[in-house]
């Protein structure tokens, strides 16, 4: 089945009462039992609900995995994940990643014992160096938010498979109409679902994907016991976004192919960040493990100062000035004062988040609508 059809078909069936098409919301907090423990599947809203489990089993479909669990947000899916390890374990994290999720690993889940490690994951032999038997996880973000670094998912999972260690990728700014990690040997996939997934901005949620069933009945029995589940109004909107999915993709690629290439021969701007460029660093790694490069594009300025990243943000007109991305509207954002201001500024200068240095979240709205707004912001 092409992906196109299953973001309409996988997983979704019509209400077998009605016979809806669409998947009702089941609004309840609880469902009602022929006697202690006789019942149809269905004890407790936080523990099972038959709208999140259609948005779970599609899903899963979609990313070519056994099991789908949601939450409430990326960071309570990436959170879920962090609990399957002890005190003592090891991380090997990319060091250009999103500042929410180096905010929760340094912030919160050091303190209770674990390490977390942070290297350039496109160099295999410092990944090897800095694995330990204490190692359990190696994280990855491909393409990292924000400077649209590629990553070789096959040649990471190689070297997991052979320490006997997780691999566990962010695929929220790929998602799954472009790309499917555990195809490429990824044990675990996080989204944001509240970007791509959804694509409405409307609504936050997280998922978790996997194919190993201990990992999954781990997962499955904190999303119950921690409880950090999304709302079943939230899920239908999830699925309804997921049925133009397919479509939005392609719209969001177009565009920000077109923007890529503007931008690039801007004379104000400096470097831009696209991984569908052909002397991108791994444009053939992309070329091969992604079906399109993304609707993401950072940018940086000659002038690298704050100032001039601000003057060209509070220019845009059709660009709105927001934290998140993945929605039809196109945003513009700031990383290192939005998105990254938890990663200290040495560390974010490590990875090229400069002062100036501009992310875009390119929307569906007409390429040259958007140029032109561009063109006026950078004047």
């Amino acid at each position: 089945m092409q992906f196109s059809t299953k973001v309409l078909h996988a997983g979704i069936e019509p209400d077998p009462t009605t016979g809806a098409i669409m998947t009702p919301i089941f609004q309840t907090s609880t469902y009602v039992q022929a006697a202690p423990g006789e019942h149809k599947g269905y004890e407790y809203g936080r523990t099972q609900n038959p709208t999140r489990n259609v948005l779970q089993d599609n899903l899963a479909a979609l990313e070519n995995a056994r099991y789908g669990l949601c939450f409430a947000s990326g960071m309570a899916a990436t959170d879920t994940v962090m609990r399957l390890l002890q005190p003592g374990d090891e991380v090997i994290a990319g060091n250009d990643l999103y500042g929410g999720t180096y905010r929760l690993f340094t912030k919160v889940y050091a303190k209770y014992g674990i390490q977390f490690k942070f290297c350039a994951m496109q160099d295999m032999d410092e990944l090897h160096q800095l694995i330990t038997p204490k190692t359990r996880c190696i994280w990855v973000e491909t393409p990292s938010n924000p400077m649209l670094s590629i990553i070789d998912l096959q040649a990471v999972a190689n070297i997991a498979r052979q320490k006997g260690i997780w691999l566990a990728v962010d695929n929220t700014f790929a998602s799954p109409a472009l790309q499917t990690p555990i195809q490429w040997g990824a044990d675990i996939v996080v989204h944001s679902a509240t970007k791509y997934i959804g694509g409405h901005s409307d609504v936050i949620m997280g998922a978790v994907l996997c194919n190993d069933t201990a990992i999954y009945d781990q997962l499955k029995f904190l999303q119950n016991a921690v409880g950090a589940v999304p709302s079943p109004f939230d899920c239908f909107l999830t699925l309804r976004g997921i049925k133009t999915l397919a479509v939005r993709m392609k719209a969001h690629c177009d565009n920000a192919r077109t923007i890529a290439h503007y931008l690039r021969q801007h004379p104000k701007v400096a470097t831009v960040n696209y991984p569908g460029f052909d002397d991108h660093p791994n444009y053939a790694i992309a070329q091969r493990q992604m079906r399109d490069f993304g609707g993401m594009v950072s940018f940086t300025l000659h002038d690298d100062t704050l100032a001039a990243g601000v003057r060209v943000m509070r220019a845009t007109q059709l660009f709105s000035l927001a934290e998140s991305l993945g929605g039809v509207e196109s945003l513009i954002g700031h990383p290192a004062t939005m998105t990254h201001a938890s990663i200290p500024l040495e560390e974010r200068r490590k990875t090229g988040v400069l002062d100036s240095l501009i992310r875009l979240s390119v929307g569906i709205e007409a390429a040259d609508d958007l140029i032109a707004d561009l063109e006026q912001a950078l004047a």
